[in-house]
């Protein structure tokens, strides 16, 4: 049985914009994808609301992706690959980075997983980047988002240039789903399930 972890944020945890809960477990993506994938595969979803790349977060607190991920992929091991899809909550305006700054946040997580020993046999585990889909039209969270969107729209370029830096799988959201109209910033159930296909896809291609 192969092992993936995704790990992301609120939408890899599955928030929903319209009920502001979370979506059942087999309409968040990773459900999509576990279950797109079979019984040959184990899919660890590793979502947390308001997750950041590298960055400590002065108000909300325990979100820097960074801090967690050796201890993610130690209790996961032997994990055969790990899916990272972070950067959105990194547009906060609180943070003041450039799309820039957050690819390359992104690209620090990919480093310390190919450095780890997590994989099988104590070797890394393959690592799959995917940028997260630009924002929409902002409601509830346009002033913790001030300038978030053109920002977003950069994320593409930015997240190909790390994964070509890093030599690690990559995927680019952008081309498959859409921010929601509800909010600018989480997934509907359609674009959760086009995503989980597409990753579906992408992985049977590397593992």
């Amino acid at each position: 049985m192969k092992t993936v972890v995704c790990f992301g944020d609120s939408n890899t945890w599955g928030y929903c914009a319209d009920t502001q809960a979370r979506y059942g477990r087999n309409e968040r993506w990773a459900g999509v994808l576990r279950n797109m994938l079979g019984d040959e595969y184990l899919v660890i979803e590793e979502g947390l609301n308001g997750r950041t790349t590298v960055w400590d977060d002065p108000i909300e607190g325990y979100k820097n992706g960074k801090e967690y991920l050796i201890p993610c992929l130690e209790t996961h091991k032997p994990l055969d690959l790990i899916i990272i899809m972070l950067g959105t909550n990194d547009l906060k305006k609180r943070f003041s980075l450039s799309a820039f700054d957050i690819a390359n946040g992104a690209g620090v997580l990919v480093k310390i997983a190919q450095k780890s020993e997590t994989g099988p046999d104590g070797n890394p585990p393959k690592v799959l980047l995917l940028a997260p889909p630009p924002i929409t039209q902002l409601t509830n969270f346009a002033a913790m988002l001030e300038g978030a969107g053109p920002k977003s729209k950069l994320f593409s370029q930015e997240y190909t240039q790390v994964a070509q830096e890093n030599d690690c799988e990559f995927l680019d959201t952008a081309g498959i789903i859409v921010s929601s109209d509800v909010d600018g910033v989480h997934f509907d159930v359609d674009e959760h399930r086009k995503l989980g296909e597409a990753v579906a896809a992408k992985v049977r291609e590397i593992i």
